[in-house]
């Protein structure tokens, strides 16, 4: 096998039924050190990047750490094993779901093959995953949103999904109409927190691991979504538009009748598990996503345009670290035009993101990780 080292920096702007199949394999390479270059990321040591070529996004660590479920639109399962360079040439029109092995880089697809998916996690003990999918309600890739001038979420027809990791027994654990999607679990183990429009609106709800015992936590209105536990599992970090305006309820409410969100702004917001104590984190204007709790459960990394929010051309995604205070703002990307979706390791010692640094095609984004960097 040849391999091909990357060097310097590529910028580009801006989750069938396998069963017992065979493992792909990763390429050697994805797990090289990036090439050094000069950079201010001091929190991250040892850069590797684990996927390579088209989308791969929304990587989360197991529970002990030694495994990564992801979504991507590369189709891994059918990678040749003799030539690990790349996945197979034939891409996904929508994302499928992998768990990777971070010590023998085996990737398998543990999702059905059809329909989209999105937002996997893992469930504690490691033997099942969580994943939301669109295959019940059409087995084909569901159609593009028309932009309008403007970015838009298609909120189309997902449900949560629990299945084994070789891909068996898979169980729903969602049967509302609508968007069911964003799952995560707590570290304690016992709760499920996702996003629903299960009562007419963009809400939080938690629920027990079967699917028994619905709360509802949020009811202001407007989008609330992509939540995540304290390390503690006491409270829920996560990402919300909440309009005032007469014009822009109306017309998020219009945007909505159509399965559709325009999510231009989005602030971060902390509150207790049981939906209490809510608290404004951010007022920045901008679009900030993808928080998750620092390991200290103080402190929240997240991604964000807030330095390039009106700027001419593409805006650029970037890491962040705030208090869950809203003080003590810091950047910790400078690398490429996209870093998103962060994770810590359990022991907090790794960090987990997806990225378009190194990208060879416009649209390519993959999954990175790093030392942490106290």
């Amino acid at each position: 096998m040849q391999r091909r080292k990357t060097y310097g920096i590529s910028i580009f702007g801006f989750c069938v039924l396998m069963g017992g199949a065979p493992f792909a394999l990763a390429a050697d390479q994805h797990k090289e050190a990036v090439a050094a270059a000069p950079s201010i990321e001091r929190h991250l040591a040892n850069i590797r990047q684990l996927t390579i070529g088209r989308q791969n996004a929304e990587a989360y660590f197991s529970f002990d750490g030694t495994k990564l479920i992801f979504q991507s639109t590369n189709d891994w399962s059918k990678d040749v094993l003799g030539n690990r360079s790349k996945p197979a040439d034939a891409g996904l029109g929508c994302y499928q779901m992998y768990v990777m092995d971070l010590a023998s880089d085996a990737i398998r697809l543990v999702s059905t093959g059809i329909g989209a998916t999105t937002c996997g996690y893992f469930f504690p003990g490691d033997r099942r995953v969580l994943y939301s999918s669109t295959h019940a309600a059409n087995p084909n890739c569901p159609p593009k949103p028309k932009r309008d001038g403007a970015y838009r979420w298609a909120l189309d027809d997902y449900d949560i999904y629990s299945v084994r990791l070789d891909g068996q027994q898979l169980q729903r654990l969602t049967l509302s109409p609508g968007y069911d999607a964003e799952a995560t679990i707590s570290p304690d183990g016992k709760t499920i927190v996702w996003t629903s429009v299960k009562d007419g609106d963009l809400d939080l709800y938690t629920m027990n691991l079967d699917g028994s015992n619905v709360r509802r936590l949020t009811d202001d209105i407007g989008y609330d979504g992509g939540a995540f536990f304290s390390p503690d599992s006491k409270r829920l970090v996560y990402r919300a538009a909440h309009p005032t305006d007469p014009s822009e309820v109306a017309k998020y409410k219009e945007l909505l009748a159509q399965r559709l969100i325009e999510p231009g702004q989005l602030e971060l917001f902390v509150m207790n598990a049981d939906g209490s104590g809510k608290k404004q984190v951010t007022t920045t204007g901008a679009s900030n996503f993808s928080p998750y709790f620092h390991p200290d459960g103080k402190r929240i990394i997240f991604s964000s345009n807030i330095e390039t929010r009106g700027e001419g051309g593409r805006p650029s995604f970037h890491l962040y670290l705030v208090g869950d205070d809203g003080t003590g703002l810091e950047r910790l990307t400078t690398e490429g035009h996209f870093n998103s979706f962060p994770m810590f390791s359990p022991d907090g010692k790794r960090l987990v993101w997806v990225s378009d640094r190194h990208a060879k095609e416009p649209g390519e984004f993959n999954v990175f990780l790093a030392d942490w960097v106290p």
